[in-house]
């Protein structure tokens, strides 16, 4: 397997540092208070989003009041996570709504998972059952995007084509519901496969097939399309504007990720990230945070939007 610090270093993933800021030689100060008032329209109008897995426990300490700072840092838009059986965190959707927009916020997508990761033709009927209660529910929330962000498991290419097949079927569900299925990764979808294989293997000398790539080969485009996480891509050992620009009419959604608070590892050249993104005409993304050490989840996630609120290449 290559060693993944060796392969960090070398891709073409990465930038050299930060933000080059640019220096005025003078001028009156109104040229400049109207200056400073468009850079603050820019930033107004950039359409951020967030997981809210990034918050963890801190969200439902209190609801409501989480939401309002999200709305005060320049957040614009809501993915979901924990949903079951008709709430969110357990709270009732509904209820969750109206505290988002509430505080002028958006629902606009959610990650949900079936409640096995064996797919067998066994238990098919329980995954669809499953897939017609989840896009009923989120038919009422107004959602954009429906998502499954939890691999399966795939141990063999036989195993990983099965999946494919669970995946039009929950795609077939949830469109007739007026709603996109879709799917996120992680790094382990960038494993092989082979034919009566009993375990993926990791790594570019392992034989077989991509299960990522199997993934998008064996859907149907009509049917399912990818959110595709950029730093669990880069994990993977793979560049996620490669995938852009082959898969541009599948990977409709990001999550936009860094080792911590964005921006700061220098892994990943987001910059190069986004313009691949929207030229492909695409705009919904979605910031996420993993657990932090050094800070509260509420204080990582203003660090992130603070970061694309003041980069250029951000819309």
């Amino acid at each position: 397997m290559i060693n993944r610090r060796n392969f960090l270093k070398g891709a073409s993933l990465f930038t050299l540092g930060g933000l080059v800021a640019c220096n005025s030689n003078g001028g009156n100060a109104v040229a400049e208070k109207a200056v400073a008032g468009a850079a603050s329209g820019v930033k107004a109008n950039k359409n951020i989003g967030l997981q809210i897995y990034s918050l963890g426990k801190e969200l439902y300490e209190d609801v409501p009041g989480g939401m309002k700072k999200l709305k005060e840092m320049g957040y614009k838009t809501l993915e979901l996570a924990g949903y079951k059986e008709g709430k969110i965190g357990g709270i009732d959707m509904m209820e969750f709504k109206k505290m988002v927009e509430d505080a002028g916020l958006v629902i606009t997508s959610s990650h949900v998972n079936p409640p096995t990761r064996e797919y067998t033709k066994s238990n098919l009927n329980e995954i669809k059952e499953y897939w017609k209660k989840t896009a009923d529910d989120h038919a009422k929330l107004g959602v954009k995007y429906l998502i499954q962000p939890g691999q399966p498991k795939t141990r063999s290419l036989e195993e990983t084509k099965y999946v494919c097949e669970v995946f039009n079927e929950a795609g077939k569900i949830v469109k007739a519901a007026g709603i996109p299925f879709g799917y996120h990764n992680h790094e382990m979808e960038f494993a092989k496969v082979v034919a009566g294989g009993t375990e993926s293997l990791f790594g570019r000398r392992q034989k077989g097939d991509v299960i990522y790539d199997i993934f998008l080969a064996e859907t149907d485009p009509s049917l399912v399309f990818f959110e595709m996480d950029v730093y669990w891509a880069v994990m993977g050992q793979v560049d996620p504007v490669e995938y852009l620009k082959k898969y541009a009419d599948r990977i409709k959604v990001l999550h936009i990720k860094d080792r911590a608070v964005l921006g700061q590892s220098g892994m990943l050249n987001f910059e190069q990230i986004f313009k691949q993104f929207y030229a492909n005409g695409h705009q919904d993304y979605f910031v996420e945070l993993e657990g932090i050490k050094d800070r509260t989840q509420f204080e990582g996630v203003k660090g992130c939007v603070d970061y694309l609120l003041n980069v250029p290449f951000v819309k």
